[in-house]
């Protein structure tokens, strides 16, 4: 039989953590509220941004009008990769770095990674090239921190140093559900064979500038929503990973609770037989 006093100690443990455990779900719940609330008032905005420049490329030819929207043969590729810099959050994290090295499996040209997130920086500092490391953004998150990064991303795509730009991050829906995406950022993908609206539009001044002002917007818009997207879904699969684990401790105790009785129970009975030999023993001396 276990040691009872072992046992206690064991319970206090659980219990401790159990502590901790429900203390953080109730930390990544507040900041959730935050977090969903951002990326809600975001997303109208991106969309509704990407649907004015499909509007204005279809009515207007596009052939040399952007850099951004160019396909060219492909020779470098470059992953934005957004994780979080803490763990604790289920396979949040492990998601995101497995479909990076899919991806990295099926393309058959130069790759540099962008790491935003400790996690996706520990998992491929040694084995992979880094372009650059934006882990500490979180500490002090704005669209402007986002969108100084990657103007220097655009300037290197306008120079040629990469071909195409991708985004891999996790896509909040709720909750207890995160989707891994991976989206493309440059060239800008337009929808193909889109048709003009039945709209007179009378672009001042032409289209091609304001193309040149929409698309960077876009493009570092698409980023930092992609970001925001990964923050609610860290805080999300948080809460739902310390709620899980709240639980799991919780039925730990109890078991080892009935454990405990059981054998301080034993423990009893066998001190009582003892005396009870005992007795009989000086009986019949």
């Amino acid at each position: 039989m276990a040691n009872l006093k072992e046992i206690r100690g064991r319970i206090t443990s659980i219990s401790s953590t159990m502590q901790i455990t429900s203390a953080m779900k109730m930390v990544s719940a507040a900041k959730l509220k935050k977090a969903t609330d951002a990326i809600g008032m975001l997303r109208p905005y991106s969309e509704k941004l990407q649907e004015i420049i499909e509007n204005v490329s279809a009515s207007t030819d596009l052939e040399g009008v952007s850099t951004y929207t160019e396909e060219r043969e492909v020779n470098k590729v470059l992953y934005i990769v957004v994780t979080s810099n803490k763990g604790l959050a289920g396979a949040f994290n492990s998601a995101v770095i497995k479909e990076l090295n899919k991806s990295i499996a099926n393309t058959p040209h130069e790759i540099e990674i962008l790491s935003v997130g400790k996690k996706v920086y520990d998992a491929v500092r040694k084995s992979k090239k880094i372009y650059d490391n934006q882990s500490g953004i979180f500490d002090g998150m704005s669209f402007e921190v986002v969108a100084n990064f990657v103007e220097n991303v655009m300037r290197d795509y306008r120079e040629g140093r990469f071909d195409k730009v991708y985004v891999i991050y996790n896509k909040f829906i709720n909750a207890a559900t995160q989707e891994v995406q991976t989206e493309q950022v440059l060239p800008i993908s337009l929808p193909q064979n889109v048709e003009a609206s039945n709209t007179d539009y009378l672009f001042e001044p032409n289209a091609k500038e304001i193309l040149d002002v929409l698309m960077p917007k876009s493009i570092k818009t698409q980023v930092y929503k992609a970001i925001l997207d990964s923050v609610a879904s860290e805080h999300g699969a948080r809460m739902t990973a310390m709620h899980k684990a709240t639980d799991n401790a919780e039925a730990l105790r109890n078991e080892l609770k009935i454990f405990y009785n059981k054998a301080r129970q034993a423990a009893i009975t066998n001190e009582i037989l003892e005396i009870v030999g005992g007795a009989e023993a000086l009986k019949n001396s």
